[in-house]
């Protein structure tokens, strides 16, 4: 039995070989595979940073989000209305807050709101705000570097607190030890509960500058038009991510009930199948549709099939022209007893290695390439901070998206290489040894 370490060692050997016998059209190969899998990489990680997990969001994978609510109006006399906006604090209580199959829940501002703060004599500074209730930290986990997030006795009582990220901290003191001195939000005083690391924009329901409780600023008490929106979003986590549809069977019977308390104004809410997971909250911020999530992956697929099939038809004729080169060596081997599933296992072992080479090299640049262009990249719609998004490499470098860059390689290789291949262990012994290929 031959050992799969010599076997191995001596398809690298060959590989290496080749690829040093035709240095033109190695290099040639390894530039185009290089460039598909950093264009594929790339697609992968724009789709992958909006539901990857990563400090405040670390929990993704066991969040359910309840961003807007949508209420249609009927009445006997046939007037009709439908609106489609974030919660009331009253619809919050009532439908998410008390969910006994969620681990937590939080309510805090669905839109980013700006605030200007400052010391007692200093200049004032703009800062994006977000207005949480106390579970909010138990859901997004922070880092706090000084002090500790307000608590629930905090949030009932409204009092004027407030957790600030590190860069305001600096800016407004000089320092991050800043827990218990007074700033002015708006004006109005508030004293500092603690300190936090910075947040990029890419965690879009925990980000902001600083955090102040809603109750502080009334915004508990405030109702629109129907009594049923508001000023609040909403985030569940589950205790694992098995629970999302206990939570939900348990969020429907609330709904319904609600909806019964509801009657006698005529609003009724539409459930448009929420709350939604990480991955169909992330399509898009459309309130009066249920996002596809099919259709985007469907979308994806196509993307995907079209960046590897464009590339692996070029880089097949260079494949067939480097084994054009071999006929001899594939016409000895095939005489001296190696059956034609052995010469196309083996040249696609062979080039597979080369592939795995400019795979690596094409997900280290797209590594690179995102990490510079994060702004470009990852632009968020709709969004009202001026900030741009920051990605760290902790966003971009992980597992999954070596095992992706690994598949894609590999799946490159098998449309690349399989048709020559055949063809190659097609060619009859006697033309291969002398050197023709039909």
């Amino acid at each position: 039995m031959s050992n799969p370490l010599i076997e191995m060692y001596n398809i690298i050997k060959q590989a290496w070989g080749a690829m040093r016998q035709q240095p033109v059209l190695s290099v040639i190969s390894v530039i185009g595979t290089s460039l598909a899998i950093f264009l594929i990489m790339v697609v992968v990680m724009m789709n992958q940073v909006p539901v990857a997990p990563f400090a405040p969001e670390s929990n993704r994978d066991r969040f359910l989000h309840a961003r807007y609510v949508s209420a249609v109006y009927n009445d006997s006399l046939g007037h009709q209305g439908e609106t489609n906006s974030p919660y009331c604090y009253k619809s919050v209580r009532e439908l998410f807050k008390s969910l006994e199959s969620a681990e937590a829940v939080t309510a805090y501002t669905g839109f980013l709101q700006s605030g200007n703060v400052n010391v007692v004599g200093g200049t004032p500074v703009k800062v994006d705000m977000t207005a949480t209730d106390a579970d909010f930290w138990r859901v997004f986990d922070f880092r706090f570097i000084d002090g500790q997030p307000y608590d629930e006795a905090a949030f009932e009582s409204g009092l004027p607190v407030i957790v600030i990220n590190k860069s305001v901290s600096r800016r407004l003191f000089g320092t991050t030890e800043a827990t218990g001195r007074e700033i002015l939000l708006n004006y109005a005083p508030y004293t500092v509960a603690g300190v936090v690391e910075d947040v990029s924009t890419l965690a879009s329901k925990a980000y902001g500058q600083i955090w102040i409780p809603f109750t502080s600023a009334g915004l508990d008490r405030v109702e629109w038009a129907t009594g049923i929106t508001g000023p609040l979003s909403c985030t569940i986590l589950a205790h694992d991510r098995a629970d999302f549809d206990d939570i939900r069977a348990e969020y429907d019977r609330r709904l319904t009930e609600y909806n019964k308390a509801l009657a006698p104004t005529h609003w009724q809410i539409m459930s448009r199948n929420r709350p939604y997971d990480q991955a169909k909250d992330a399509i898009g911020p459309s309130a009066n549709n249920e996002p596809d999530i099919e259709a985007k992956r469907r979308y994806d697929l196509i993307v995907y099939i079209i960046l590897l099939i464009v590339p692996a038809v070029n880089l097949s004729s260079m494949t067939e022209s480097r084994l054009r080169q071999r006929v001899s060596e594939i016409g000895v081997r095939r005489a001296f007893g190696s059956t034609r599933g052995a010469v196309i296992r083996q040249i696609i072992a062979e080039n597979l290695f080369v592939t795995l080479i400019a795979g690596v090299i094409g997900l280290l640049l797209s590594v690179v390439f995102a990490f510079l262009c994060d702004s470009m990249l990852f632009s968020q719609p709709f969004s009202p901070t001026l900030n741009p998004p920051k990605a760290d490499i902790t966003m971009l470098l992980r597992w999954s998206t070596f095992l992706w860059a690994m598949l894609f390689c590999f799946i490159l290789n098998l449309l690349s290489t399989g048709i020559p291949a055949w063809r190659a262990s097609r060619t009859s012994v006697v033309n291969a040894i002398s050197g023709r290929q039909h």
